[in-house]
């Protein structure tokens, strides 16, 4: 799988600068929520047919990479 900063774009004038999909208009947050709403990739791949697993891919190597940089150690 290519890294996931060859497929995310973040522009500041389209969806509030979040990380995107390929300069469109779906979001990492949009396909996070449809995952975590209990949508399969398969769904979401049959209700955007113009993404790819590749994409889906890439937003959870994102938010895994977010979630690991934010760790905080407690004393």
């Amino acid at each position: 799988m290519k890294n996931y900063q060859d497929i995310l774009t973040v522009e500041p004038g389209k969806r509030g600068g979040k990380p995107c999909i390929r300069g469109m208009r779906i979001t990492v947050y949009d396909v996070l929520e449809y995952l975590a709403s209990g949508m399969t990739s398969e769904k979401i791949l049959e209700a955007f047919p113009y993404l790819t697993t590749e994409d889906i891919l890439a937003c959870l190597q994102y938010a895994a990479d977010r979630e690991h940089q934010q760790m905080v150690v407690h004393a």
